[in-house]
């Protein structure tokens, strides 16, 4: 008995000293294994080409330059740069390379300096790398974007681009609001004190502000009466995007209030006006947009031409435009027409037909619009305009869920 309890204690003990055995070495396993473990260093890339073992030479494309007069400055072999263009083809034009975009050379750090890669960027975003190593290839690129949303809230004191321009984005935001409003609101008849709100994209590519996205939302207070816009697509169901307002009505009509740009009336409308160069009393069936020679003329409504024509005596160098059955318009004393304006083209809302001028009898620069509804001159500024096709029904739920919390946003920022 005493015999089987001494070796009951040893078998006991001896498991004892192998469990410690094998904890120790699964310590020092371990140990070895965390020793033994090498830190993995990511590369640093630079258009999506690790640069660690390159130099980089950063330039801007100089007058006159081209690929080949870049790359022969590097020492590259006509031969290898003529095989470039050949793969250019299809890919990239380099007859777009122009003078003052960035570019980049990636180099071998070597005796000879051999470059590797060649990237032009052809806008803040896209870029064009091409391979110079034995593979010789040429690809495009695109860097990432970051998009911010940044909210906006001023007053109008006497313009809407003066109440932009401390704003970064100024005149891009009012193009962009004429654009969203411009059917509902007239922006030559903005008063002191009138409201406007946005909540736009501001875009950002290695942490630098490129430009102005989308305008997600926007408000438009005018005379006391309140404009609402929201951006609204559904590509899943395939309803293409547009500006809606709160209750899913589009913000697009079938004429814009007028056909230009920042600037201002010099007369309105009337049936008895002093003309400046006869000197004499007459009808104005027009309205007179004051404007430097140059600014760009567009039309107020999809159309088609059917008068580009000049009267010396008169109105100069002028389009006139037949909209429907109904309405027609006339631009007159142009300094000269877009590219392609004829009779017969068929035009888009917004699309520039002409360019401001001062022919025919004309004291100044400006544009003289005209309206004419089946035949008569009408008044330009009280031209009803009914609305385009508003979100359809199915839809109209999922749109009215979707800019709740953004009239909320608005109302906070007011």
């Amino acid at each position: 008995m005493r015999r089987f309890i001494t070796e009951t204690a040893l078998l006991i003990v001896v498991g004892l000293i192998l469990i410690l055995c094998i904890i120790e070495i699964s310590r020092w396993q371990k140990e070895l294994v965390e020793e033994t473990v090498v830190e993995k260093v990511e590369p640093t890339l630079l258009f999506g080409i690790a640069i660690d073992s390159l130099e980089v030479r950063e330039g801007l494309v100089g007058n006159g330059a081209n690929l080949s007069t870049i790359l022969s400055a590097t020492g590259l072999s006509a031969t290898t740069i003529d095989q470039l263009v050949k793969r250019s083809e299809g890919i990239f034009d380099l007859k777009k390379i122009k003078a003052g975009q960035p570019y980049t050379l990636l180099l071998e750090k070597d005796s000879l300096a051999t470059p590797s890669y060649f990237i032009y960027e052809e806008s803040p975003i896209k870029y064009v790398v091409f391979n110079l190593r034995d593979t010789l290839g040429v690809s495009r690129g695109e860097k990432e974007v970051i998009i911010k949303h940044d909210t906006l809230h001023g007053t109008i004191t006497s313009s809407l681009w003066v109440a932009l321009k401390s704003n970064e984005q100024g005149p891009a935001l009012a193009l962009a609001m004429e654009d969203i409003f411009g059917g509902v609101i007239d922006f030559f008849g903005l008063q002191q004190g009138d409201e406007f709100q946005a909540i736009y994209e501001t875009m950002y590519v290695e942490d630098k502000c490129i430009g102005m996205g989308r305008i997600q939302a926007g408000t438009f207070t005018q005379s006391g009466k309140r404009y609402e816009a929201y951006w609204y697509d559904n590509d899943s169901l395939g309803f293409k995007g547009g500006y809606y307002d709160e209750q899913g009505q589009s913000t697009k009509r079938a004429f814009l209030k007028a056909p230009l740009k920042f600037s201002r009336i010099s007369s309105h409308f009337s049936g008895n006006r002093f003309h400046p160069v006869l000197k004499i009393f007459r009808p104005h069936y027009g309205v007179d947009y004051s404007a430097p020679i140059g600014t760009p003329v567009f039309t107020i409504g999809d159309g088609t031409v059917i008068q580009v024509s000049f009267q010396r005596s008169g109105a100069g160098r002028y389009i006139k435009i037949r909209h429907n059955s109904t309405y027609t318009t006339t631009y007159m004393h142009l300094n000269g027409y877009a590219d392609g304006i004829r009779e017969g083209v068929r035009v888009r809302q917004g699309q520039v037909i002409g360019y401001v001028g001062k022919s025919g009898l004309a004291t100044g620069p400006h544009l003289d619009f005209r309206v004419y509804k089946a035949g008569k001159p009408i008044n330009p500024l009280k031209v009803e305009s009914p609305p385009a096709e508003p979100i359809p029904g199915n839809l109209k739920p999922l749109f009215i869920k979707q800019i709740a919390s953004i009239r909320k946003a608005l109302a906070k920022n007011k």
